[in-house]
């Protein structure tokens, strides 16, 4: 896809074992040092290299992660992930509702580009739908909440945006990788895309089939009180922005995240079809 951000290549530390990687619009991240390290999620379509090129700038040469974890499968978060698996022979792990998404079993709700929005909203008709098939490589994410390769984070079910969609989080600093639950970005209107103007955000709306559940999962993560938070759109932020943000998103949703018109708002169980 052509389209991409400002940010696009930049890698940001935003702890010392957290590094978040803009690829193009989606971010994804490294966590852990060197021979101990888990990647979470693989960016946009044909983004290997450039992924392969950065984790062996942060952890030597020819570098690879003991495991890849996936917050969902959206086309712009497993773009790289067959290419990843064959090189690193790793195995992949996400909620087992996701993976008919991740096999080749079913594609997602289509993106709606009729929903209330910016531009990419409008565009989002021609984004990639078709699902990815890892086949033998992907495997269930613990019952038990814990994060393989990752003892000291949890993850959490939070549906919405996809039914299996995930965010990690670790308590010890208060550190939450979010996924596309919430998003620091106004992700359908482009100029603020490739700024990558900092606000806090639900979902994409153009790819959120279930906003009763997005609201949910929201509240969810902002009653961690998360110190710092990646999203797979936009900026990490912390402190009293990010919490600002939550509280604000929280108690105003329906106004500042659900789309005032759109075929999932008008007939919700289209996502479940």
């Amino acid at each position: 896809m052509p389209m991409t951000s400002v940010e696009s290549g930049n890698l940001t530390q935003v702890t010392k074992d957290v590094h978040c990687l803009t690829n193009q619009i989606v971010n994804l991240c490294f966590i852990g040092k060197a021979d101990d390290w888990i990647l979470i999620d693989a960016g946009m379509p044909k983004s290997a290299n450039i992924i392969i090129k950065q984790a062996e700038i942060l952890f030597g040469k020819n570098a690879k992660p003991k495991a890849l974890i996936l917050t969902h499968g959206h086309f712009d978060h497993v773009g790289a992930a067959n290419e990843l698996v064959e090189k690193w022979d790793i195995p992949v792990f996400a909620h087992p509702l996701e993976h008919p998404f991740l096999t080749g079993e079913r594609s997602y709700p289509d993106p709606d580009p009729l929903v209330e929005g910016g531009l990419v909203a409008k565009i989002s008709g021609l984004f990639p739908e078709e699902p990815i098939n890892l086949g033998n490589n992907i495997s269930l994410l613990p019952e038990d909440g814990s994060v393989p390769g990752l003892p000291d984070w949890e993850w959490m079910h939070t549906p919405g945006h996809t039914p299996g969609h995930v965010s990690l989080y670790r308590k010890a600093d208060n550190t939450l990788i979010a996924g596309d639950a919430f998003i620091t970005v106004k992700q359908d209107e482009l100029l603020k895309v490739m700024m990558q103007t900092k606000e806090v955000n639900g979902p994409p709306r153009y790819f959120t089939p279930d906003w009763e559940q997005a609201e949910i999962s929201v509240a969810k993560l902002a009653g961690l009180n998360p110190a710092t938070a990646v999203t797979g759109h936009g900026r990490p932020m912390s402190g009293k922005e990010l919490s600002a943000g939550l509280k604000k998103l929280v108690n105003n949703f329906k106004e500042m995240a659900v789309p005032d018109y759109g075929k999932y708002v008008e007939h919700p169980n289209r996502g479940n079809d």
